[in-house]
């Protein structure tokens, strides 16, 4: 995104603009504040976590709750866009200096790996992570700085996943899903806008693309929690409940090198059952404390327990 704002900057716009699910809300309100321009978010109603929201509203951002989903919102600021003289800047994935900025993404997981993984699992909902991506690790291959490129292997959620299912079917175009549905709302998309480039960074890189159901996203966030002490958002959480699959598919190995990116941490998205905080009144005693500390003790210890 600060790729993107700087070309704007360079440009002399004055207004930029995007649509959104919650991360890159938050991403074009912030550095839109830090340059001193004006921002404006389309939303899906209802549609995004209260936490992106709040990183929106904080940074001033003008928020327009669109009547209806994520796809309706894009294509409503895209057609208003592509008529002459509307002085506004998009800046979602259809912008090439957005995928030019998200490609370094590559280049990080590169850098601290010192070689390219074996696969890397990524979620997607608009699909600009994942072609941005591919395209950073092919550029590096294409110089030398790295001897092979990894598969690519994209995650959506299963009531949302047209890319899944074009891939699953073998298709060369995606079908849309009217009314996307699915917990994890930062891949809440019937019909991603970058979903040409996500088939074809799928394909060249000879990964493929899984759906996993909100019941296998939400346990994986609960894994990470409390075996990793990492809290993620349920969109960041897919791609680990992806890996459980298809390692038991036989997709990967175990002994392959594979990167898990997840995009957004667990407090933008609050409003999940991982998020649910559940505490025990005490009185302010010795006696009581110790009642509750016997009674937490002799529970079974370890990650996951109560």
């Amino acid at each position: 995104m600060t790729v993107g704002i700087t070309r704007a900057m360079e440009l002399n716009e004055h207004v930029v603009a995007c649509a959104s699910t919650g991360n890159t809300s938050a991403s074009l309100a912030a550095y839109a504040a830090r340059a001193g321009i004006r921002a404006i978010i389309l939303i899906p109603s209802g549609g995004i976590g209260k936490g992106k929201l709040i990183q929106a509203t904080a940074a001033k951002a003008q928020i327009l709750e669109v009547e209806g989903n994520f796809d309706d919102a894009i294509k409503l600021l895209l057609d208003f866009a592509h008529e002459p003289g509307t002085g506004i800047y998009v800046l979602n994935s259809v912008n090439p200096f957005r995928i030019e900025g998200q490609k370094t993404v590559a280049f990080e997981i590169c850098e601290q790996l010192g070689r390219a993984p074996d696969n890397v699992v990524i979620p997607v909902g608009n699909a600009g992570n994942i072609s941005a991506a591919w395209k950073g690790f092919s550029e590096l291959k294409k110089i030398g700085v790295i001897d092979s490129v990894p598969r690519m292997i994209g995650v959506q959620a299963s009531g949302a996943s047209p890319i899944a299912d074009a891939i699953s079917k073998g298709m060369s175009d995606i079908g849309e899903i009217p009314n996307p549905r699915t917990i994890a709302s930062a891949i809440r998309i019937g019909k991603p806008v970058s979903w040409k480039k996500a088939l074809l960074a799928i394909r060249e890189s000879k990964g493929t693309a899984i759906a996993v159901k909100d019941e296998e996203i939400i346990d994986a966030q609960n894994s990470l929690a409390t075996l990793e002490g990492i809290f993620v958002e349920p969109a960041s959480a897919a791609p680990v409940a992806a890996l459980r699959n298809i390692l038991e598919s036989k997709v990967i190995d175990r002994d392959e090198l594979t990167v898990c990116i997840a995009t957004g941490h667990g407090l933008k998205d609050p409003e999940t059952p991982i998020c649910e905080v559940r505490t025990k009144r005490i009185r302010a005693d010795s006696r009581s404390f110790k009642g509750v500390l016997d009674t937490i003790i002799s529970q079974p210890s370890g990650p996951g327990s109560n």
